[in-house]
This record gives C-alpha cells, sequence and structure tokens, in this order.
C-alpha cells in the first residue's frame, strides 16, 4: 500500500457543549480519493478545517504529505490545496486577477503568476470570461475559478468540501472530468460530499462520518456489501394493499422491509435473484395484490448511508458542520505563508 498522504489519529475537537469530533482516524494513501460522508453535523468540515490547519485540535494528532499539521502549519499550508463549501473568490477582481492574486501570495513572480493563471483559465473552460469580474460569473464558474485557485501551485494533496453543492448536472459532471484528470497525475484528494453518486465515482475509499466519529471504511462494494445484496421493490397501486403485500413478501425476506406509504412502495432483502423475483411476483398475484412496479436491483451507496446513520443524506449545503461559532464553513483559502493565510481567508 502507498504511504498515507493524509493521516489523522484520535482527532477531538469541541465547541462549548458540542463534541465536533469524537476520535476521528483516517488515513489516505498516496494518488486516491477519500470519500468523507455525513449528515449535516457529523464532523466533516470540522476534520477538513483541523487537516488544512484553520482550526486546532483539543487533542490527537495529524499529518499531511508527511508534515505534522500542529507543530509545522506554515508548511503544511505549501503543500495543500483547499476548496471550502462556498467559492472563495474576490467578487470585484476579474476570473485572471483572483488567480494572479493566489500565485502572488504563494511568492510567483507576476510573470509566473500570469502564466499560470492562463493555464488554469483554459483548463477550467473560463478563458471567454478572464476579463469579467467575478461578481457576473454563475454559481457553476465561481466554483470552477474557486477549484482553479486551488491549484494554482499545483499541490500535492488537496481538499475539496462539498464542492459540487449546489451546481447544476452537467457542471456537476464537468468538475468530476476536472477531479479524475487530478488524481491521475498523481494528485491525493480528501473529499466531502452529500451526493452519493460522486462518492461512488470518484473515491477509491469511503469513510462514512456521524457524531464525530468514522462509524465505517471500504469501497463503495465493500459498504454494499455490508447491509445485504439484493433488494426487491414493490410499488402497489392501492395504499390499502400494503399490509397484504408486506405478508405476501415475508417468506422470501432476510431482513425486515421497509414500507413507504406515502409512494406504496415496499423493499426488502432478499436473496436468489430473478428467481426469487419471479416467485414474488406469483406470491402477489396468489393474493390478489395489484402491481404498479416491481423490481430487483443491488443496495446503493443511499442504502448504505440509511442503513448506518438511520437517516437518508441532506442536500442541504453544510454549514459549519456543528454550528461552531468560530466560523461559518471552510470558505478560507490556504497559504504558504500566515500573513497570506490571514488576508486570504473568509470565516
Amino acid at each position: 500500500m502507498s504511504e498515507a498522504a493524509i493521516s489523522a489519529e484520535g482527532l477531538v475537537r469541541t465547541f462549548g457543549d458540542v463534541r465536533a469530533l469524537d476520535g476521528v482516524d483516517l488515513d489516505v494513501p498516496e494518488g486516491t480519493v477519500l470519500g468523507l460522508l455525513g449528515p449535516n453535523g457529523a464532523g466533516k468540515t470540522t476534520t477538513v478545517r483541523v487537516l488544512t490547519t484553520l482550526l486546532r485540535p483539543d487533542s490527537g494528532r495529524a499529518t499531511v504529505a508527511g508534515v505534522d499539521v500542529l507543530k509545522h502549519p506554515d508548511k503544511v499550508r505549501s503543500l495543500i490545496g483547499l476548496s471550502g463549501q462556498y467559492a472563495a473568490v474576490d467578487e470585484y477582481l476579474t476570473g485572471q486577477e483572483n488567480l494572479q492574486m493566489v500565485g502572488e501570495l504563494y511568492q510567483m513572480s507576476a510573470r509566473e503568476a500570469k502564466a499560470r493563471a492562463k493555464e488554469l483559465l483554459e483548463w477550467f473552460n473560463l478563458t471567454d470570461a478572464a476579463g469579467r469580474i467575478a461578481k457576473t460569473y454563475s454559481g457553476g464558474m465561481r466554483r470552477r475559478l474557486d477549484l482553479a485557485a486551488a491549484l494554482v501551485v499545483r499541490p500535492p494533496v488537496m481538499f475539496l468540501d462539498e464542492p459540487t453543492t449546489g451546481l447544476d448536472p452537467r457542471n456537476r459532471m464537468a468538475l468530476w472530468e476536472v477531479i479524475e484528470q487530478l488524481v491521475a497525475e498523481g494528485t491525493t484528494l480528501l473529499l466531502t460530499t452529500q451526493y452519493l453518486e460522486e462518492a461512488d465515482r470518484l473515491a477509491h475509499d469511503i469513510a462514512v462520518v456521524d457524531h464525530g466519529r468514522v462509524i465505517a471504511r471500504g469501497t463503495a462494494d465493500q459498504l454494499k456489501a455490508q447491509i445485504g445484496g439484493e433488494r426487491v421493490e414493490v410499488v402497489v397501486t392501492d395504499p390499502s394493499m400494503l399490509a397484504t403485500a408486506v405478508d405476501a413478501l415475508a417468506p422470501y425476506a432476510i431482513g425486515e422491509p421497509t414500507v413507504e406509504p406515502h409512494t406504496r412502495r415496499i423493499t426488502v432483502p432478499v436473496t436468489g435473484g430473478a428467481r426469487v423475483l419471479a416467485d414474488v411476483i406469483r406470491e402477489l398475484d396468489a393474493n390478489d395484490v395489484l402491481i404498479h412496479d416491481i423490481g430487483l436491483r443491488r443496495p446503493t451507496l443511499d442504502d448504505v448511508f440509511l442503513s448506518l446513520t438511520g437517516h437518508v443524506t441532506e442536500s442541504d449545503e453544510d454549514k459549519d458542520d456543528e454550528g461552531a461559532p468560530d466560523g461559518q464553513g471552510a470558505k478560507s483559502r490556504t497559504d504558504s505563508s500566515s500573513d497570506a493565510n490571514r488576508k486570504k481567508a473568509r470565516v
């Protein structure tokens, strides 16, 4: 296995009576993507802020690219890129000026910063808008500009905190392609997201966080396997038939059914593939249950999330994960110097 580019052991962080992190352990091998999943308030953003030196933990230790986060924060900042939940761009500068400013804060010469800005604007399809002030950009354009700013110094390690929240499907897929290209070139990435299809596509490994702890870890397939193989989904035509349908499905179920009265849907875990589906259809017919729809499917990450945390994911943007008094989300960009970091912080 590759050496860990990101490592955390026993991270604890409290905000008043709230224990935002309760002993978080993580490791991300070089050149891989770790997807960090969890509901609002689970500790995702706080974990990112600790690893990117924006917060100090109450206890525990962490290293990024082999550098201790607490002992050498300035060195860590020079090795990472961060794109927070909200696009941290200067609305009154043009796209070109935003990227040049970041480059110069990283001690690039004016010529180097200008050349890098031009390269990134082309990569993120922003060349035509390079001379426009960022205030006129759409949400998707601002997000791309923010991600471009995180890449000005070609960091070996990147942290993306819900990078596609609020984007339309086309812009989300375009950003996925950019992220895949970065990883193909060797970048290590920690990605927090509430879009489970995003984690399924991008992450080599997934950690599920709830109440400040990592409660499950594995590949998407491994996590899906933890909650069983297949599911039969039945939608009946009349809500009055739900109880009869549940009784008819009981002999074939290997676990408790999930009943959604408002959609007239019943989901039961099963084994046996297409054969059991045929048996279920015959059983429902024998009990005079009229079916609107029926199907067999494998569990999704949504099923995993529901099984592990007891509730579905929320597509709303995380606030400061735990409602911490010292920030409104990871809106800061990191720098190679503490002075530059203060200039660029947006908290």
